[in-house]
């Protein structure tokens, strides 16, 4: 019997992704393997059921009946603990599994003796590039929060010459110049604004002044571990809070996206700073699931404060459900090129690098230690 790979529909509310595209069904197909696809997983991502028996999948109605047949499940979101429940023991589970908000759904896979592994931990090397969640949804974070601020900025982007006048360019300022941060460069600038960007790492300066945006600089270079930045020191906030709260204050729209997976996310605009800035500026935070890098936002909401509109957004990937379940079905697909082996058997031994940084649970233990103390510290 084949391996039997299956994609439920995500119950998250809000989350209109799907973890398989037909492009990756019809490449997992002729390799031998089974697909099955719920009933109406892709509908919000512009994916119908049409177009996944096409490809070769089989569809399921019911979640019991999907998940009582698997061996391999490929989700966005982490399982519930209702739909782990529905899981058989040793069933291996593939998400971006948000691990330190979602202690509860890591538990129950624990209890469950369920294998899981979270995209979210592979690590950034370069044999591991085509399987990085993170990046490829960040992507798609950083252009739909270009496209917010100009939305809701009650100003033009580019510059116009009209007979009314010349109309001068918004300035968007982009805090955090990692992956979505490079895609809200790109996005600002093609729309036709005056772009700035900050980042600790003085090593970005190059990929944003490459994108035609100004790099904003001072003599600090925060790069740490695996790519992320690492923490200032108190001298080193001083500096980049004043220079920051400048900028911030001449900004039409300020896009931030400053997070730090697993840890709070650090406050780059204070209640202060947005004190100063311009009536109808506006602020996109993309950190606001971990707090929010404005000391204002209040995640997952659109609030206004001193003429100011700070927008909160999470799981923003999702309003570009098409194109972000494309990507993370390409991510996942090259995962799966080590979770299986040539002749399309699950393989038992996690201890290639990357299988090994992001697994999670295995075997009724939690094999990712920052998660296993974080639900020690819960009981």
């Amino acid at each position: 019997m084949p391996v039997c790979i299956v994609a439920p529909t995500e119950v998250v509310p809000g989350e209109k992704r799907v973890a398989l595209v037909p492009e990756v069904v019809g490449r997992l197909v002729k390799s031998g393997l089974a697909v099955c696809v719920q009933a109406g997983a892709g509908e919000e991502a512009g994916v119908t059921d049409v177009d996944f028996v096409a490809a070769g999948a089989r569809i399921v109605e019911k979640a019991k009946e999907l998940y009582g047949g698997a061996d391999l499940v490929l989700k966005v979101q982490p399982p519930t603990v209702a739909e782990t429940k529905l899981l058989r023991e040793g069933t291996v589970v593939v998400a971006l599994m948000n691990a330190s908000r979602s202690l509860d759904q890591v538990a129950a896979m624990r209890d469950r003796k369920v294998t899981g592994f979270a995209l979210e931990l592979v690590p950034r090397i370069t044999r591991a590039q085509s399987m990085d969640a993170l990046s490829s949804q960040a992507t798609a974070a950083g252009y739909k929060a270009a496209l917010i601020g100009a939305e809701l900025s009650p100003r033009f982007l580019p510059m116009l010459t009209t007979a009314a006048g010349t109309i001068r360019p918004a300035k968007v300022l982009i805090l955090g110049a990692g992956v979505a941060g490079l895609m809200a460069i790109a996005t600002a600038r093609r729309l036709g604004a005056l772009v700035e960007a900050y980042d600790v790492r003085r090593a970005a300066g190059e990929q944003v002044r490459s994108l035609g945006a100004k790099f904003l600089e001072l003599q600090i270079n925060a790069e740490g571990a695996g790519g992320y930045a690492r923490e200032l020191t108190p001298e080193e906030k001083a500096l980049e809070s004043k220079m920051v709260s400048d900028a911030v204050s001449q900004a039409d729209v300020v896009i931030t996206t400053a997070a730090i997976p697993g840890r709070k996310s650090p406050v780059l605009v204070t209640k202060e700073t947005v004190g100063r800035m311009k009536a109808g500026a506006v602020i996109i935070d993309l950190a606001a699931e971990g707090g929010g890098n404005c000391e204002l936002t209040k995640p997952g909401e659109t609030v206004v404060v001193q003429d100011v509109t700070i927008v909160g957004p999470l799981n923003l990937p999702s309003q570009t459900a098409f194109h972000a379940s494309q990507m993370y079905a390409r991510n996942l697909q090259a995962f799966l090129g080590l979770l299986l082996t040539k002749e399309g058997a699950l393989v038992t031994d996690y201890s290639d690098e990357i299988l090994a940084a992001s697994l999670l649970v295995a075997g009724g233990s939690v094999r990712h230690k920052p998660t296993a103390d974080l639900l020690a510290g819960a009981k």
